[in-house]
């Protein structure tokens, strides 16, 4: 028993869409990654400063030890 040929439908996405995303993607696997300028771990994007998560949340975390104000001594 062969099954019922289906009618062929238009595509849901245009062709012209498909292929500047396909461009797109094979973009983004040339990037060669970009190391951490602190410890040397990939970083995920290359940005205004080369560093990873790590480093880049403890930088944050280290500004913000830094405004709080110190408490006053008696």
């Amino acid at each position: 028993m062969k099954r019922k040929a289906q009618p062929k439908s238009d595509p849901i996405i245009p062709a012209q869409l498909l292929e500047q995303a396909k461009r797109a993607v094979s973009a983004d696997r040339l990037k060669k990654p970009t190391k951490c300028s602190v410890c040397g771990a990939e970083t995920p994007d290359p940005g205004s400063e080369p560093l990873c998560w790590v480093c880049r949340r403890l930088k944050i975390s280290a500004w913000r030890e830094i405004e709080q104000p110190m408490p006053a001594q008696e």
